[in-house]
């Protein structure tokens, strides 16, 4: 090797040391990858600022101070004081109360579940016949979402007048929109094979459909009407003040009579209620469709216990049934299957008791059309009669504040109940056992029954319809963090581990960047329904729009309800456009 040559690699491996010149690290760092952040990222960051700074301005405007809530604690006692023992009604009426309860929110949800199938369909991208279609499903979809369903409670009251079916209606079509969009959302992430190779076999749309598409789908479109009836069994109490029987109008009844007593009486059922039916459609779900439970659920946990399976129980099972090929041509009557079979029968059973005792009077439904027109015509076009464009502005304008500092308050809270209730955040099963516990407690506690209670500590106003609302959100958005922590990638988590970082470290470096983009979209979807939520609080006097929307409704001053719901409409269409646009952006 010549003297140049020798010199020639000396410089080069001079200039790849640490002690080489500057110019050269310059030129490491120009090499290295740079992640480049689009305009549309920037933009949406600080919209998400934006929305956190009005979250913290309204929850000051509130003027919500923990200290004067603790020292009004004596209204508490005096109230409870005056109340004194807390009342039931008569067994029977309460079971009959109770029964009818259940089978309106029942019908009411297979209701939107039947007819969010053909929605979904349509709003699918992957199953739609056109653009237009899809365009007008999701639409359809927003809009029953946007309308709260006391309106729609209203709406049917004056048309059916009291009675069960018009609760079964509100519920029913106000929950097109939560089920259609999440069996829209489950249609567009299935395998496209199946549905592909029956299409090739030359298949019809229809075949398409119920055979490639239906078996994929039906576990998580279950789960999915399963929770939608929850959280109906919750939206029932507030129906109550409307005029829709069950145990939300007998409440309502107590209450202004101020019979507290039987009232609370009243409240303890519902909330009984609410976290049995948060066990039950764990279980049900399990056993309807078959599956192992491997949720997270109260129910699910309590279910994997009275399922423990025999050491070598299914291994019989399977050479049983493969013992002849007449018997691997023939589904077997194992365990399995008349299992299903009895808890299909008893679905059916539970379905058609539901609608017997709505004692709906099918005739309505034939003649209603005829009320239709005069109706339609009291509630166009809408104005705000008496009151002042001003005065409707500012009272809508507090619902907003309400439901953004209530989402904030939320947020804060859930973070921390909802990280310790992961498994792979918790330090222990204890905690996070207590966390998921609580969760499931609070979720069960009907919103308007913790404002009635706030109110009587604070009194009228927004202060008590933005703590309920933020108590009542941490049940839900809760527990949406934990499972979205909990199924988060591993992988990131294990590198942390392995390199010695602490529980903290791997938790904010690995865990919450992988979940940030569900929390998102989680906090988003709470806004949007705190929106509708702090609209049905202002009935209870609550504060916000919900006041002037019951006096309208009860003054028959229907343009004022038109308006009032066209002012929601707009405000969770413009935040369903910021959902859409930030997990789109964050993707």
């Amino acid at each position: 090797m010549s003297t140049a040559t020798r010199t020639s690699a000396s410089s080069r491996a001079d200039s790849r040391t640490p002690s080489g010149s500057p110019a050269n690290t310059g030129g490491v760092a120009e090499r290295a990858p740079r992640r480049r952040v689009s305009p549309e990222r920037i933009a949406a960051i600080l919209t998400l600022l934006a929305l956190l700074a009005a979250s913290i301005v309204a929850l000051n405007s509130i003027g919500i101070d923990p200290a004067k809530m603790v020292q009004s604690w004596s209204n508490a006692e005096r109230f409870f004081g005056r109340v004194g023992t807390i009342s039931f009604p008569e067994p029977g009426d309460l079971l009959y109360l109770t029964a009818l309860t259940l089978g309106l929110v029942i019908c009411g949800t297979l209701l939107a579940a039947v007819i969010s199938v053909p929605v979904a369909y349509l709003a699918a991208s992957n199953t739609t016949p056109g653009n237009g279609w899809r365009a007008f499903a999701r639409f359809l979809g927003v809009l029953t979402r946007a309308i709260p369903d006391v309106v729609f409670a209203m709406v049917f009251v004056l048309i059916f007048s009291l009675g069960a079916l018009p609760g079964i209606l509100a519920l029913g079509i106000h929950s097109i929109g939560m089920i259609s969009k999440m069996f829209a959302d489950a249609i567009e992430q299935i395998d496209e094979g199946p549905r592909l190779a029956i299409r090739a076999g030359g298949g019809s749309k229809f075949q398409e459909f119920t055979a490639g598409v239906l078996p994929q789908v039906m576990p998580s479109w279950v789960a999915t009407v399963l929770h939608r009836n929850d959280i109906n069994l919750r939206a029932s109490v507030i129906l109550g003040y409307v005029g829709v029987v069950g145990l939300g109008m007998q409440m309502s009844f107590a209450f202004k009579s101020l019979d507290y007593s039987l009232g609370l009486g009243y409240a303890v059922v519902i909330f009984v209620l609410c976290v049995v039916m948060e066990v039950v459609s764990s279980a049900v779900r399990a056993a309807m469709l078959g599956i192992q439970p491997t949720g997270r659920g109260l129910g699910d946990r309590m279910l994997r216990q009275l399922r423990r399976v025999r050491p070598g129980s299914a291994r019989l099972d399977v050479q049983a049934t493969a013992s002849s090929p007449d018997a691997m041509l023939r589904r077997p009557w194992n365990g399995t299957r008349m299992r299903n079979t009895v808890w299909g029968w008893s679905a059916a059973a539970v379905v058609v008791g539901s609608i017997l005792i709505c004692d709906i009077q099918w005739g309505d439904l034939i003649t209603v059309w005829a009320k239709i027109p005069a109706l339609a015509a009291q509630f166009w076009p809408p104005s705000f009669g008496s009151y002042e464009a001003s005065t409707m502005f500012d009272a809508m304008g507090e619902t907003i504040a309400i439901a953004l500092a209530a989402t904030f308050l939320t947020l804060i809270v859930s973070i921390v109940v909802g990280s310790l209730a992961a498994r792979n955040v918790a330090p222990n099963r204890g905690v996070r056992g207590g966390m998921r516990l609580l969760l499931v407690v609070v979720r069960g506690i009907p919103e308007i029954i913790l404002a009635i209670v706030l109110i009587v500590i604070s009194g009228l106003g927004t202060q008590a319809g933005t703590v309920a609302l933020a108590i009542g959100g941490v049940g839900l958005l809760g527990k949406l963090l934990a499972d979205s922590f909990e199924e988060v990638k591993t992988g990131p988590e294990r590198a942390l581990t392995a390199a010695g970082a602490s529980r903290l470290q791997v938790y904010a470096g690995a865990t919450v960047p992988q979940g940030l983009r569900a929390m998102i979209g989680h906090t988003f979807y709470m806004i949007d329904c705190n929106i509708r939520s702090a609209t049905l609080l202002g009935i209870v006097g609550a504060g916000g729009v919900g006041y002037y929307l019951l006096n309208a409704s009860q003054g028959s001053h229907y343009g004022v309800v038109t308006a009032i719901v066209l002012m929601i409409l707009v405000t969770v269409l413009v935040v369903e456009g910021l959902a859409i646009w930030m997990r789109r952006v964050f993707r």
